[in-house]
């Protein structure tokens, strides 16, 4: 979807480049990959296979079909193309999510129409065992709002409990809704509200160990501790790099990484890594034990607290920048 956003944010790219903290710089962090293929112009939501090490599933957003897509982070090619059959045609997938079963749930739940549908549907089908092109028939789900249709793009499903939720994205009346304990593909879904998001949500992700949940918007993202469906505020917050249009995040296999997604032909996904308390818990002790501890001392601390600094201050200046030679632009029309 084109937003005013992704326009300030081509200008922050041509405006200042180098903005972006040196952490989230994708050049010097050899997770961070390119997806090469040619009909992934879109790419909207970011999985890591559970069952392919180094794979990271992703779609189209809106109506460019039924189609998944396989990308092995090495090369940055399409490994496998997944046909879903059975769900009708798609209206406008958003997000992408694996559960603790290994299906792989897909969010058909954007509304350009800033909330107009009176429902949306949620797919499901098993993560593939071969990494080749394949047609799935998939279980589709109804979905619908306890408080009235909203647009949405993010959906994350508990890696623990296998319960489906959705961050709606409105910045003004943001909010995460929680799906029955287990969906049903009869009758509809109703998700409830659960808790206020106070920002605009274009993705989220569950870590591995469902002890964290991130949220990301165009130009900020907040990580929350999870505990017993509730969320808990974090001190920390992670670095988020400066994307044209940042559309998808989700966790590395190990929780130790996030990645994050933009849209764009050949678009990149980009890695930056988590310490201190963004750690998810399972994470963080299982580094503990190989001796890696925490690696947040009040130096490195500084040094990120500069990096924030130094790019809401650039993000700032690259807004103001594209305000004013659009307005420029637009006076100069008028005359």
């Amino acid at each position: 979807m084109r937003s005013l956003p992704s326009v300030l944010g081509a200008a922050a790219l041509v405006v200042l480049p180098a903005a972006a903290p040196a952490a989230a710089d994708d050049h010097t962090s050899p997770s961070s990959f390119t997806i090469e293929d040619s009909r992934i112009t879109e790419s909207s939501g970011l999985a890591a296979s559970r069952a392919h090490p180094g794979v990271y599933w992703t779609h189209n957003d809106s109506d460019d079909g039924p189609y998944i897509y396989a990308v092995d982070s090495k090369t940055g090619r399409t490994v496998a193309t997944v046909t879903m059959r059975g769900v009708g045609s798609p209206r406008d997938v958003e997000a992408i999510s694996i559960g603790p079963d290994g299906d792989i749930y897909v969010g058909d739940i954007g509304d350009n129409l800033d909330g107009t549908w009176s429902h949306v549907w949620i797919y499901r089908f098993p993560e593939p065992k071969t990494l080749k092109n394949t047609t799935v028939r998939a279980v589709q789900y109804t979905v619908k709002y306890e408080d009235g249709p909203r647009n949405a793009e993010a959906m994350m499903i508990d890696p623990k409990t296998g319960r489906a939720y959705i961050a709606s994205k409105s910045q003004k009346d943001g909010g995460l809704y929680a799906g029955p304990k287990t969906l049903s593909p009869s009758g509809t879904n109703i998700f409830r509200r659960v808790d206020d998001i106070g920002m605009e949500v274009t993705d989220g992700a569950f870590a591995p160990d469902a002890s964290r949940l991130v949220l990301r918007g165009y130009f900020e993202v907040a990580e929350f501790g999870w505990r017993g469906g509730k969320l808990e505020d974090l001190k920390e917050e992670p670095d988020l790099p400066l994307q044209r249009q940042g559309e998808s995040v989700t966790f590395t296999p190990d929780g130790g990484t996030l990645m994050y997604g933009t849209e764009g032909p050949s678009s990149k996904v980009t890695a930056v890594k988590l310490d201190g308390e963004l750690l998810p818990d399972a994470t963080a002790k299982e580094q503990k034990k190989n001796g890696g501890g925490d690696s947040t001392g009040a130096g490195a601390a500084s040094d990120k607290e500069k990096d924030r600094n130094l790019f809401k201050g650039a993000l700032t200046f690259a807004v103001a920048a594209a305000l004013f030679f659009g307005l420029r632009t637009l006076f100069r029309r008028r005359r």
